[in-house]
């Protein structure tokens, strides 16, 4: 795909994933998430072509202008967007595969000191919520979702919803169309709290039975 038909790639992904969006030009102006994702493209260019030192040089510049932290070595697909996105940190051997919708805070981040793969990888699709942090080289699969402030550190199943710390599977669909995808992170269900509405009404039912035993 040629330079300038991605520009425009990018700018219709950001209508589609934001409804503040409201002209091109603002668009272009205004959105510090595609700012970063431009910024990694140039920077990944430098870091495949050898220049490392530069291309780490200019992802800070990036973060210094933007809040978003991407490694230049990291692998990142079409269609991306990253909402709001302050402080986001995506590590150097991440990969990221199209049609991703990240929101602020979120990190992808290693948990190991090895010159390896130790970073998340990231399927088609897939939506992670604000402050959701993602570690070590697990596999988050296509059409996933990931609840706002999870903590995720095993392998999420395609089409899955994940959340919590640390995060759990909650919930499997058939997979959707991609655009529009949208997290509703109020409608995501809590485990936790869940169990304890099972415990109440087991209690409730117990105490009704003594009651019918007295």
């Amino acid at each position: 795909m040629g330079f300038i038909k991605r520009l425009k790639e990018d700018i219709q992904t950001a209508f589609r994933e934001d409804p503040a969006a409201r002209t091109s030009l603002e668009v272009v102006l205004c959105y510090p998430g595609l700012h970063a994702i431009w910024g990694h493209r140039f920077n990944h260019w430098l870091w495949r072509k050898g220049l490392r030192t530069l291309a780490r040089f200019f992802s800070h510049i990036v973060r210094f202008l933007t809040g978003i932290e991407i490694h230049p070595g990291a692998n990142i697909g079409r269609r991306f967007f990253i909402d709001h996105g302050m402080g986001v940190v995506i590590g150097e051997t991440t990969e990221i595969g199209e049609d991703v919708l990240i929101y602020q805070g979120v990190v992808l981040g290693g948990v190991s000191h090895e010159r390896a793969k130790r970073h998340p990888t990231i399927g088609d699709g897939v939506v992670i919520g604000a402050n959701s942090t993602l570690l070590g080289p697990i596999t988050v699969g296509d059409g996933a979702r990931v609840g706002a402030g999870s903590v995720v550190i095993h392998n999420v199943p395609k089409n899955s919803t994940v959340v919590g710390v640390p995060g759990r599977c909650i919930e499997r669909k058939a997979p959707k169309k991609v655009s529009g995808i949208d997290l509703d992170h109020d409608k995501l269900p809590d485990p936790v709290i869940e169990v304890l509405h099972r415990l109440e009404k087991r209690i409730e039912e117990l105490e009704r039975r003594g009651k019918k035993g007295e």
